[in-house]
């Protein structure tokens, strides 16, 4: 058995599920990222951006790790930090986040058709690579899912 997510990483994902609504406004797929310093305070938020930026890597994560790098003020490595998603990574987004080195990965809902946190692949836990950040899936799972259930239905019938 799991033990509860911790009130900081409950905290983190409602950030993260209000910075996800965000991209509601230009038609992208809600989906939010927080990146975390090492002392919890927050680095920088990103929701996908995919529509509005005409931009296929413009995923949450990507650009969430990107503005951490820019704010940490030690380069391009996130060490010691927290990424937490609405969503389960892709895998582009896995192996951003294990080339920024970020300590751990907090996510909502699994994604069973591209998530490469343990659902389709496991890249984040992969041991032949040479970073392997804590996982923690299935925070707030059921507000995350919904949020994304919610867009696609209005998607679909818009």
């Amino acid at each position: 058995m799991t033990a509860p997510p911790s009130a900081a990483d409950l905290a983190a994902m409602r950030t993260a599920l209000e910075v996800a609504r965000g991209a509601l406004a230009t038609g992208d797929v809600p989906i939010g990222a927080v990146v975390l310093a090492p002392d919890g305070r927050e680095l920088a938020s990103a929701h996908n951006a995919r529509e509005a930026a005409a931009d296929p890597t413009a995923h949450a994560e990507v650009l969430a790790l990107r503005a951490a790098a820019r704010a940490n003020g030690d380069g391009w490595r996130l060490d010691g930090c927290t990424l937490v998603v609405t969503l389960e990574p892709c895998t582009m987004c896995a192996g951003a986040i294990v080339l920024a080195r970020v300590a751990r990965v907090v996510f909502g809902a699994w994604e069973p058709k591209t998530g490469a946190a343990g659902s389709l692949w496991d890249v984040l836990r992969d041991r032949r690579l040479n970073h392997r950040p804590e996982v923690r899936g299935d925070v707030l799972a059921a507000e995350s899912a919904a949020l994304l259930a919610e867009f696609f239905r209005d998607h679909r019938d818009g």
